[in-house]
């Protein structure tokens, strides 16, 4: 059974089966690669969570950004060379099948749904806060009780029956305001979230009725928001104050490195790209391209308008949910505001639809691989797309968006992107060690780690001793039932560092993967030991799937069986 388990497929293989089984509509150019690209990236995260984590971690955000994206284009020289190398619609879940076999595959692919469909309901219940708050603009007053998740308002009207009205934020006085006002059956009041629903079936719709169609509108949409960030950043220049910068990390490296979920949640979507392979024209040179400059183009942009929000208005302000629009509220410059209130319903549309096409092409491709049912691979005959799956897409993003609060799926979301990024990077490191590497078209440049990952681990260590006391007198003061809950992570990242540094000497592993499993891993342990017993009861469920349908069905355990019977 365990040989089964991790049963691999080859390259060949998969690009047979991609031929065989695919009638996607091959569109797609690096000009439009990026285009997904900047669409998924400069989205939710630069238009809501850069306040939050300006606010915790003050001006030296922008190193957190630039860290962030060092750590992301390792990952992206992965994706790069693996979507070179199987150049289908799978992602992350096809690399895992390739490098590590079925049952990684699965667990990717399951962790996959996490960072595309499960990251699409933040996406849209952030879109409903910024389209409430434009409609109130030209005074149309969406109500109360048709724009939040019920737990709020429950929340909030519990809150005034024990404590009063006076104990109440604004925003609770919206939720109890919801609950009071809602229509009731029974004596239940009826509470959802239309707008966020309403946004998620609308781009289903366009994005089941054509990748071309899909593209066109999410390049305009890029071009009006990257268009307007610049006039941000522009016209912000002329309002900043030096002084606004000092202290420039005011809460230190513990602040900074607080913020890791908020701005990796800015970045999450680059690698969706990857699930367009089959619709692109030259996949093997466009997507490699394609990742590299999307990244640097949003890693520029993130760090200049950081400090302009940070220089315009001290951090200690920022701690809201429009801060582009607010820093110009502030300064008392409103149309601008007003400009960018309208622009941010945009930006987070165009992140929806890029969102929208990922998750269906990963289900396509694993149900064309018997891991889901067959009706997952159905391409519409007219549309070229992936129909089926996409409906189920939307039906999967519009209900917890009408309903669910989107704290739940916040961090959850960057537990499962960053454990699909480490396995990409690890399969680069199968992928040189097998000889497969030799089949691609794009390579991750190859520099000797057989020293360099050791002296780091050791360097890592003097460099704790030497300027790490506090760190050490904060283990020692902690019981082992604590270190165990909230620090087992951090000893994880070392044993992991470690079992590197011996299997690169031994191997000669390449330094770039390796250090892109190292830096992802490190953000991981900051994200907190609740959102991985979450993450870990999330692959228990999806488990439980594999082996109950999956695995039987699957087509390499067909074709096991047929050799044995034959």
């Amino acid at each position: 059974m365990m040989k089964k388990l991790f049963r691999k497929k080859s390259v060949d293989q998969i690009l047979k089966d991609a031929e065989e089984g695919t009638g996607l509509a091959k569109v797609l150019g690096v000009r439009d690669l990026v285009f997904l690209g900047i669409a998924a990236i400069v989205g939710a995260g630069i238009f809501s969570t850069i306040g939050l984590a300006s606010y915790e971690g003050g001006p030296a955000i922008s190193l957190l950004f630039v860290f962030t994206a060092f750590a992301c284009v390792f990952t992206a020289l992965a994706y790069a060379q693996f979507a070179s190398t199987v150049p289908v619609s799978g992602s992350a879940y096809t690399y895992a099948y390739v490098a590590f076999g079925e049952l990684f595959a699965w667990v990717i692919g399951w962790a996959l749904v996490l960072e595309y469909a499960v990251s699409n309901t933040v996406v849209a219940i952030s879109w409903s806060q910024y389209f409430c708050t434009m409609m109130d603009g030209f005074g149309l007053h969406v109500p109360d009780w048709l724009s939040m998740a019920p737990g709020y308002a429950l929340e909030s009207h519990a809150k005034f029956l024990e404590q009063g009205a006076e104990a109440l934020s604004l925003v609770e006085k919206v939720g109890l305001n919801a609950y009071l006002t809602a229509p009731r059956i029974a004596d239940i009041p009826i509470i959802f979230d239309l707008p966020a629903g309403l946004i998620t079936i609308l781009v289903t719709w366009l994005v089941y009725v054509g990748i071309k169609e899909s593209q066109r509108a999410s390049n305009i949409m890029v071009l009006i928001k990257v268009g307007v960030i610049i006039l941000v950043i522009v016209g912000g220049v002329f309002f900043v104050k030096p002084e606004n910068w000092t202290p420039f990390a005011p809460n230190g490296m513990k602040g900074v490195l607080g913020s890791v979920a908020a701005v990796f949640f800015a970045f999450i979507g680059f690698d969706s790209i990857s699930t367009t392979a089959e619709e692109c024209k030259n996949p093997q040179r466009d997507l490699p391209r394609a990742m590299i400059l999307c990244l640097i183009i949003c890693t520029v942009l993130y760090v200049a308008i950081t400090l302009v929000l940070t220089g315009m208005v001290n951090y200690t302000e920022l701690n809201v949910k429009d801060p582009l629009a607010f820093v110009f509220k502030y300064v008392g410059f409103d149309h601008m505001a007003g400009i960018i209130s309208i622009t941010s319903v945009v930006a987070i549309t165009s992140a929806l639809v890029v969102y929208q096409l990922a998750q269906p092409r990963i289900w396509m491709t694993m149900s064309r691989d018997g891991l889901m049912s067959k009706k997952f691979a159905r391409v519409h005959p007219k549309y070229k797309t992936p129909g089926y799956a996409t409906i189920v897409t939307g039906f999967v993003v519009a209900l917890p968006s009408f309903f669910f609060k989107m704290d739940f799926f916040v961090d959850l979301t960057s537990v499962g992107t960053f454990f699909a990024f480490i396995m990409v990077c690890a399969g680069v490191l199968y992928m040189d060690h097998s000889g497969l590497s030799k089949k691609s078209k794009f390579r991750v440049p190859y520099i000797n780690g057989k020293y360099l990952i050791g002296l780091g681990f050791v360097a890592a260590w003097i460099l704790l001793f030497n300027y790490g006391q506090d760190i050490f007198a904060e283990w020692k003061s902690l019981d082992a039932s604590y270190i165990f809950e909230h620090k087992s992570l951090i000893i994880f990242f070392w044993l992991v560092w470690l079992t590197l540094a011996i299997l690169g000497f031994k191997l000669n592993f390449s330094l770039l993967p390796v250090i892109g499993i190292l830096i992802n891993l490190y953000l991981m342990t900051e994200l907190g030991a609740s959102n991985w017993r979450i993450f870990v009861i999330w692959l228990i469920i999806g488990l439980v799937i594999y082996f109950a349908y999956g695995y039987k069905n699957s087509k390499l355990n067909q074709k096991d069986t047929d050799a044995v019977q034959s």
